[in-house]
């Protein structure tokens, strides 16, 4: 046994053991000690630079350690490398850049692999203004587009620097804010100063007859200004500026740029490629051909990059930018410019935020996950004795790759995700579940527990992969398309359906045969629900269908009539107040408070000013309602002294880009998942898969309004999380009736669906009663979003139950007008007989 199952031990023990490993340290370690013990050399000497350094911060010259650190050596000239001469920085030789990147290396390194989010951990927040210079000839509408246009384009900049769930909205008519989940440095070099770089690229013209000075010239023709640009020595590395007379007015802009791609050039240097689309080619076209000999600035946010000198007209449609770029720096600028601004953006403020959670609700939902998750163990162990407990070690060891994974590829830990991971744990159960109620049939049918447990597996692989594969369809759509939680649910998701794959058919198998094989058990007893039904589904499905979409109905139309009042704040804004207070006040509280007050929503955080010791109780209500509810909270809590400090209007955190993404990637993922199934199954099949997903999801959205609930951001994911658990239900019952259409050549189609949906029973129950234990369990335990979430399931997890039985199964049945041959006309489960053949070679 060990040498047949050698391989499998080995790779499991190195995945688990790297998962283990990719999640230390689970917290973040103090910059000022990581970063001593780090030293390498020179070590008495780096420890006196950071005592310097904690100097700095204490006189507050400096924000944080890591801030003073850089100040210090910029100011004397430090090289950090000295200290740290293990470190890779490659061949940078210019002094600053490379203490950038080992300080930014060390400070990556100083944090816990996996980061929660700004709704679990909080993070930073940057507001950015637009100057009213730019927007003094816009008339209101105009402002809204430029200001939602901007935050559109500086979400996908942020997704590209690879943030989780990033939270973007316009404060205002000129404002624009966002929070950055899992960025905890009060100044984080590779995020927030992006940001800080809102890319509008200028073409300028520097003034005919003259070049690069080496001090600020003194005549400067009207029109024209003095921009300085860095140069660097290629043999030592070190800098020099140098100085041009650039014209004030841009020749053209790169608001046409269609695509721009970070390279290296024939001696080794990172450049920024652009490629232009038709109207911006003509326009370089015309501004080279016209200026032929003299040198074109190429600015970026008010700072000269480079000033090529245009030796020829240049009509292909592309150009260069070239400079003193490291590879991430040019990368990040080609980030930015392929999502140009129409007005330049300044930062205003920026502040650390708290969670948007109160400690109570993540305290609450921690307890509500493990009394679900012990449920759930308990659950499986009943039924199947032996085998659960088995199956529940490779479920954690499932959970753990899954953190694992996500810890490397820098993923953020948000309601999203969590909710991708108990969509994970649900498919992981039932896989297993499948495994089991296989191999409960071939007991019945008197094999050994050997030859069952090799025919559970084979028999069950076709339900497991198909079942994951078109869940994964869904959550790589989403991943791809989606941005904010829709992008989060999907990353999460797409892991944990490679991740379940491997737990089921290796981890599990290798537990089970390592304990079957070795005859350490002799039998694993396996208890009973709902064996040998003979219950007609299809004489019940007419009625059902006509009762079921009725309730679809009924919740679509009360959706269509509240209107925009079935979202939150989320998704419509609202007012945002700012208080200060001698006192902190628990954020359940100041809920509660509002609930009282009638408010369907209150988001509380609390934000200090990075630099600034003040903090501040930041409060998100609808419209309309802030100054009211600021003296509702002074009345209610007076010992904290509460004072109104301000109040702005702020736009939706889920834009309309979100929401058309999240629409459009889940009608792609039903397109692709209705081929996929055509060509594995058969058309039909793809139908009825289909349409129950919609029906699912339908039912799932309008019983939720009927509840009186809002949708709000994590809403996105949770209507996922249904249709993807509505689709894995749905591909094992139809697994089954094509498996039973080849084993009984003679049965009548309705016959053979009837006994699919009743030899499936006994796993959609069990499958069912533990994802709806961890439903009801976190229903019953949480508020907030958590509880809104799993209201959703619960919801989602009796619909989808419903449609595998009485809607995709009987669609199944009326696309093929009741008759089997009509099935066998359209794939390959025909049966071949040695008589038919005979005959038609008679013929």
């Amino acid at each position: 046994m060990l040498s047949r199952n050698l391989s499998k031990l080995i790779l499991t023990a190195v995945i688990t053991l790297w998962a283990v490993f990719s999640l230390l340290p689970l917290e973040d370690r103090d910059f000022g000690q990581f970063i001593r013990g780090e030293a390498t050399a020179k070590q008495a000497e780096f420890n006196q630079l950071v005592a310097r350094a904690d100097q700095y911060v204490a006189a507050r010259q400096a924000p944080s350690l890591y801030v003073a650190l850089r100040q210090l050596t910029r100011a004397e000239r430090i090289d950090l490398l000295q200290f740290f001469p293990d470190l890779n920085v490659g061949d940078v030789k210019n002094v600053e850049r490379r203490n950038d990147l080992i300080l930014e290396h060390l400070l990556k390194e100083s944090k816990a692999k996996l980061q929660l989010g700004l709704d679990l951990k909080g993070g930073v927040a940057v507001t950015l203004e637009a100057p009213e210079s730019e927007l003094a000839n816009a008339d209101e509408f105009e402002r809204r587009a430029k200001l939602e246009k901007a935050v559109d384009i500086i979400g996908r900049r942020i997704n590209g620097l690879g943030v989780t769930e990033p939270l973007i909205r316009p404060v205002g008519d000129r404002r624009i804010e966002i929070q950055l989940p899992g960025v905890n440095t009060k100044d984080d070099p590779e995020v927030v100063n992006a940001i800080k770089k809102p890319a509008r690229l200028d073409f300028r013209l520097v003034l005919e007859g003259t070049g690069a000075f080496n001090e600020p010239p003194r005549d400067v023709p009207p029109g024209y200004e003095i921009m300085p640009m860095e140069e660097e020595e290629k043999a030592t590395g070190r800098t020099y500026t140098v100085y041009y007379i650039v014209k004030v007015r841009p020749e053209m802009s790169g608001e046409n740029v269609s695509n721009a791609v970070a390279r290296i050039d024939e001696i080794g240097a990172f450049q920024v490629h652009l490629s232009f689309n038709s109207d911006g080619a003509k326009q370089f076209g015309n501004v080279t051909t016209a200026n032929v000999g003299r040198l074109l600035g190429i600015v970026l946010d008010g700072r000269l990059y480079s000033a090529p000198r245009i030796n020829e007209p240049i009509t292909g449609g592309s150009a260069q930018i070239t400079g003193r770029f490291s590879q991430r720096e040019a990368l990040q600028l080609a980030n930015v410019l392929n999502n140009p601004l129409d007005v330049s953006l300044k930062v205003v403020e920026s502040y650390e935020v708290g969670p948007t959670l109160a400690k109570d609700a993540v305290d609450s939902a921690t307890k509500a996950f493990i009394i679900s998750t012990s449920l759930t163990i308990l659950f499986i162990v009943f039924f199947y004795t032996t085998g659960g407990f088995l199956a529940c070690i490779a479920m954690f060891a499932n959970v753990l790759i899954i953190l694992g994974v996500m810890a490397n590829i820098g993923a953020t830990m948000t309601l999203p995700g969590i909710a991708g991971i108990v969509l994970t744990l649900a498919m992981s159960v039932d896989s297993n579940i499948l495994i089991f109620e296989r191999m409960r049939e071939e007991l019945r049918l008197g094999k050994s527990l050997k030859a069952a447990l090799e025919a559970g597996f084979d028999k069950a692989f076709s339900a497991i992969f198909d079942g994951n594969l078109t869940t994964l369809i869904t959550a790589v759509v989403m991943w791809v398309l989606g941005t904010g939680p829709v992008k989060g649910f999907g990353v999460t998701l797409t892991i944990g359906i490679f991740t379940t794959m491997f737990a089921a058919l290796v981890v599990s198998r290798l537990l089970l045969e390592a304990v079957i094989h070795t005859d350490t058990i002799k039998n694993i007893r396996m208890f009973s629900v709902l064996q040998d039904t003979k219950y007609d589904f299809l004489k019940f499905a007419k009625p059902a269908f006509i009762v079921s979409w009725a309730v679809v109905f009924i919740g679509v139309a009360v959706v269509a009539y509240k209107g925009k009042g079935v979202y939150g704040i989320d998704f419509t804004g609202g007012d945002s107040i700012a208080m200060t207070f001698e006192k902190k006040v628990d954020l359940a509280e100041i809920r509660r408070v509002g609930a009282q007050a009638g408010l369907r929503e209150v988001n509380p955080s609390y934000q200090k000013q990075i630099g600034s010791d003040l903090e501040i109780l930041r409060v998100q209500t609808p419209f309309d309602q802030g100054l009211g509810f600021a003296d509702t909270l002074q009345r209610a809590f007076p010992d904290a002294k509460l004072k109104f400090a301000g109040e702005t209007r702020i736009g939706p955190a889920v834009g309309k880009e979100i929401q058309w993404n999240a629409v459009i990637g889940l009608a792609v993922a039903l397109v692709l998942i209705l081929i996929y199934v055509a060509f594995r199954f058969e058309f039909g099949y793809g139908v009825g898969a289909v349409i129950a997903t919609v029906h699912d999801l339908l039912m799932t959205i309008g019983i939720f309004v009927l509840f009186d609930r809002q949708f709000n951001a994590s809403m996105v994911a949770a209507i996922l999380l249904v249709a993807g658990y509505s689709i894995n239900d749905t591909i094992v019952v139809f697994d089954r009736i094509r498996e039973e259409l080849k084993l009984n050549p003679t049965g009548t189609l309705r016959d053979l669906i009837n006994r699919s949906l009743n030899l499936t029973l006994s796993r959609t129950i069990i499958t069912g009663g533990t994802t709806f234990l961890s439903a009801v369990t976190l229903l019953a335990i949480t508020g907030g979003d958590v509880n809104d979430i799993a209201l959703t399931l619960l919801i989602g997890i009796l619909t989808g139950t419903f449609s595998s039985l009485f809607i995709a199964s009987p669609i199944f049945y009326w696309w093929h007008k009741g008759d089997r041959k009509h099935v066998e006309a359209h794939h390959d489960i025909a049966p071949k007989y040695e008589w038919a053949g005979s005959s038609r070679a008679s013929e």
